[in-house]
């Protein structure tokens, strides 16, 4: 059908602030939500450094029952979801007459498995972890809880693509609404920030030591970047066709366009230059769009040295002569991991709407490989009528969204 695919709602809980004004002003600041988390070093991580994330007291909003159901993710993706489907119109009834979809990204969901593991050795008895418990520790809980909250009756999918979760969520949510299986789809990323959540990738030393800068630990692109940050939260998005859209008067934020994707069939904690082109040019064309029409490019680049310097040549070779606008809010936020895809297509939007770049914080020496890179290293004022947001994970899944200005 080749339906167009508008995003009239958009919700964010974040390091950077808990809605979507507190974010738009963090970005536009270039400012830090990195800190140090105590229960880290207790536990033996070792580096400490994680994205600040507030845990939302939901009393009074969910009754018991559900909140016993929801991991520390969910109740990201809770109130992330909550303010986008405010920001879209979407009401109680409105969800009771209309079919709504969700795609959600999420891969994990550690503490759960963790804290029933240390029930049955101290109790030896599985009744005492209660059904809450089995539901939070699903890799599908975040869809399931969410789709239960808001009485969601569409399509009901959990996305577990590694860091580029979230960006497949709103790349396939964007496939089934221009392809008219459904007119409204709620897609989104959910990460836990909780220390039990990374202690693996902790020891595998991907992390940051730069313990006593914790604003300066996260630097993409940068040629002193000792590692990324992990990070968290949840970021939601509300896609739907343009018509009924307009139909209901409904604010809309921009329209996806393109959705590229590929998969390295390499390494499985390598990044692959080839892959990461692959993805863009496919989101390019699938947009029909060239390089020199994209005004802004929100790199993947999580601050590691392989990873980043990978996507740069990819970058290179697609964009460079272009001198296409890039910068990594992970400068800013850290690595959001499974919900890195869509709370950087949020991060994107705000930008879009208040005419501004965010800056690349802490890029001082280019990395060899970003020196052709046109790396917006401090707050730029310009409208955005297009941008390429990149996701790239584990297992060499990498994804591509390109998003412009709507036109009616």
């Amino acid at each position: 059908m080749n339906r167009r695919v508008v995003i009239t709602g958009i919700g964010i809980y974040s390091c950077l602030g808990k809605n979507i004004e507190e974010v738009a002003s963090s970005l536009y600041q270039g400012k830090s939500g990195i800190g140090i988390d105590p229960d880290r070093t207790k536990y033996g991580y070792r580096s400490p450094l994680t994205g600040i994330v507030e845990r939302p007291d939901l009393q009074g909003m969910i009754d018991r029952r559900m909140r016993q159901s929801l991991p520390e993710e969910g109740e990201f993706a809770l109130m992330a979801t909550r303010e986008a489907l405010a920001n879209a119109g979407i009401d109680e009834h409105f969800r009771a007459v209309e079919e709504i979809g969700i795609f959600y990204g999420n891969d994990t969901s550690a503490q759960a498995v963790i804290e029933a593991h240390e029930i049955m050795c101290k109790k030896k008895d599985s009744t005492l972890i209660g059904s809450g418990g089995a539901f939070k520790s699903l890799t599908s809980t975040v869809s399931m809880n969410l789709s239960t909250v808001f009485k969601l009756r569409g399509i009901n999918i959990s996305i577990a693509a590694a860091c580029a979760s979230g960006s497949h969520a709103v790349g396939l949510g964007y496939v089934f609404v221009r392809n008219g299986l459904q007119d409204v789809v709620l897609c989104g990323g959910a990460q836990e920030v909780n220390f039990y959540s990374m202690a693996g990738f902790d020891g595998l030393s991907a992390f940051s030591m730069r313990t006593g800068e914790p604003a300066k630990a996260s630097r993409p692109f940068d040629a002193n970047r000792d590692g990324l940050v992990p990070s968290g939260g949840a970021a939601s998005l509300i896609l739907e066709d343009e018509t009924h859209a307009l139909k209901r008067g409904a604010t809309i934020y921009g329209e996806v366009t393109g959705y590229g994707f590929s998969s390295n069939g390499s390494q499985i904690s390598q990044a692959c230059d080839k892959g990461s082109f692959i993805a863009m040019e496919r989101a390019l064309s699938d947009a029909r769009l060239t390089a020199s029409d994209i005004d802004y490019i929100n790199a993947h680049a999580t601050s590691t040295p392989q990873g980043d310097r990978s996507e740069a040549m990819a970058l290179d070779r697609l964009f460079g002569d272009a001198h296409t606008p890039i910068s990594s809010t992970k400068s800013m936020t850290g690595h959001e991991c499974w919900m890195a895809g869509a709370s950087e297509i949020v991060y994107s939007l705000l930008m879009m709407k208040h005419h501004f770049i965010a800056p690349n914080i802490n890029f001082e020496t280019p990395d060899e490989a970003a020196v052709r890179l046109n790396i917006i290293a401090k707050t730029q004022e310009q409208p955005i009528h297009a941008f390429l947001s990149n996701s790239f994970g584990f297992g060499g899944t990498n994804s591509s969204v390109i998003i412009q200005k709507y036109k009616y």
